[in-house]
């Protein structure tokens, strides 16, 4: 295994010239009248957000920022079948010698920079809460870390790469916090590595299939009783997601090629794509025009490419709604349901797989619940491995606290 190299985000000046060359010359289509956002991102907010990218966004400014904020690393992991891949992470330890040694893993169209709004909140030490040692990793092909070379590079291998990476770090038991992609790739590694190394999960994306007759009582059970008024907006909420706000899904699925030479070559299509998802997938969270800015220069930035990080879907998109037909993860689960997240199924169908010892529900958040509603949610992993709570001192020789 490599030894770790400090990294600094350094974009060489001619790819931020070339960014605005690229923007200099966008062509913008026209859109019907009053139209909104029924097909989309509004062509005004488009023009405003290109022209503020292109002429007054300062990402060295923001670069400057991430860079003394987080502690950032590189190293090589070894991934059977596919060599070895240079992984950037955040690696941030609390001033707590007995920390949790804590892995969050994002999802699409997200990045490293959700761990940002939690990090201090997490490695805080106090004796009124438990502390954290944190890793939050680029995954391999998003943000700074080098993208899978060959086709096959599945739920498995992304698994593989962030146990690696925590067991190249010293951290042979561990616990897990992930959302999105996160959810799935921390799901595998529980059932891969839970026990032995993986002690306990955490996500704010619980996706879990319906009852079905090979399980009488919970089918039963399913049948005859009425869902909640929370477990009723939820599954509007996921048929909406299905039927207005899934088409990117398919396509990202199918033909990623595709789309990568419209991401990779302009970068007012990366923008179009990855702003509406930021808008209509929070619970009216207020981005500021460089928030999102920042968020989506990360992609453009990337190491691997615009166009690299969603072949996730085509690679893993066989494993997305495998939820327990294979393997059932029996390491200690927690959960957190936003209210505007995009699948919200009943909680009862996530019990029924998973050993859950905590969950909370939440009147305000959605997809992006680390970086809408950081206290929260870490206050729901708190509660989980605090003195008291049902995975305390689960990781043994860690409690948290000093």
């Amino acid at each position: 295994m490599s030894s770790e190299t400090p990294f600094l985000i350094n974009i060489p000046d001619k790819k931020l010239s070339i960014l605005r060359a690229k923007l200099e010359l966008a062509t913008f289509p026209d859109e019907l009248q009053d139209i909104g956002w029924k097909h989309g991102v509004p062509l005004a907010d488009m023009k405003r957000l290109a022209e503020r990218w292109r002429n007054g966004y300062d990402w060295r400014k923001y670069e400057q920022e991430l860079n003394q904020e987080l502690p950032m690393f590189t190293r090589d992991i070894d991934v059977d079948g596919f060599g070895a891949l240079n992984i950037h992470y955040v690696h941030k330890k609390s001033k707590t010698v007995d920390a949790i040694p804590l892995l969050f893993c994002h999802g699409w169209p997200g990045s490293f920079l959700e761990i940002r709004p939690m990090l201090s909140l997490l490695t805080a030490s106090s004796p009124e809460h438990p502390s954290f040692h944190v890793v939050a990793l680029s995954l391999p092909g998003f943000g700074f870390s080098e993208g899978p070379h060959k086709p096959g590079f599945g739920l498995d291998q992304y698994a593989e790469v962030t146990h690696k990476l925590m067991i190249a770090l010293g951290y042979n038991e561990y616990v897990t916090q992930g959302g999105d992609w996160g959810f799935l790739i921390t799901r595998r590694m529980a059932a891969k590595y839970g026990g032995k190394h993986h002690k306990a999960w955490h996500t704010n994306f619980p996706m879990a299939d319906p009852p079905t007759w090979k399980s009488p009582l919970s089918f039963l059970s399913y049948l005859l009783s009425p869902f909640s008024a929370e477990e009723k907006a939820g599954l509007e909420r996921t048929a909406w997601y299905r039927n207005k706000s899934s088409g990117y899904f398919v396509e990202q699925s199918t033909f990623p090629q595709t789309l990568a030479y419209g991401f990779t070559d302009s970068p007012v299509a990366l923008l179009g794509w990855f702003y509406e998802k930021l808008v209509i997938w929070t619970d009216d969270y207020k981005w500021t025009d460089d928030e999102a800015l920042t968020w989506i220069s990360i992609y453009w930035f990337s190491r691997a490419g615009p166009g690299a990080a969603h072949r996730i879907y085509s690679e893993v998109s066989g494993d997305f709604y495998d939820l327990g037909r294979t393997s059932y993860p029996t390491i200690p689960m927690g959960a957190s349901y936003f209210p505007q997240e995009l699948l919200l199924l009943p909680s009862a169908w996530l019990r029924r797989l998973n050993n859950v010892v905590i969950e909370s529900h939440h009147t305000s958040g959605g997809h992006f619940a680390a970086y809408e509603r950081p206290e929260a949610l870490v206050d729901d992993v708190r509660k989980m491995f605090a003195k008291g709570g049902p995975a305390f001192a689960i990781v043994p020789g860690r409690s948290g606290y000093a």
